[in-house]
């Protein structure tokens, strides 16, 4: 299965000194409203993807923690990367819908973590689940969720 842009530029920034930041604000600008949010990717890799976001004054909310729909928008920006690399170019991808739990209270440093796992076969129009889960840097998980994506065969060309 060949690789899709997305993993095969991370891979190549991975490695330069400031790579993964270079990678970062490209991905962010592929999908503006992520801008909206002091995220880098960590990690890209089939069926996973790893970001982070800090604590910014711009994604706090009236309680001094960061906002629920900042928490939102870094787990759609973790699942876009772990979908990206996962979903094969012969399909694409969507959105359809997000369900996610608030655990606790978010700040400080976030962590987002998204898993994918395919199924197999891969038919022309399917929902998979992507797993999602966010933690604060001392390791408690501040929201869970699952995002679910439409499948979809890419018309021939």
């Amino acid at each position: 299965m060949p690789t899709s842009r997305l993993l095969t530029a991370y891979r190549a920034l991975e490695r330069v000194p400031l790579g993964r930041s270079i990678f970062s604000q490209g991905y962010r600008f592929a999908a503006p409203y992520f801008r909206t949010i002091p995220a880098r990717v960590e990690s890209v890799e089939p069926g996973l993807a790893v970001a982070q976001m800090w604590h910014a004054p711009w994604v706090r909310n009236h309680l001094g923690g960061v906002h629920a729909i900042a928490l939102c928008n870094l787990a759609e920006l973790t699942m876009g990367a772990a979908a990206e690399a996962t979903v094969p170019g012969t399909h694409r991808w969507i959105p359809q819908g997000m369900e996610v739990e608030y655990r606790a209270k978010a700040h400080g440093r976030m962590r987002a973590t998204a898993r994918i796992e395919l199924p197999e076969p891969l038919v022309e129009r399917q929902q998979v689940a992507v797993a999602i889960a966010i933690a604060d840097r001392a390791g408690t998980e501040v929201l869970s969720g699952t995002i679910r994506i439409w499948v979809t065969a890419r018309p021939p060309r």
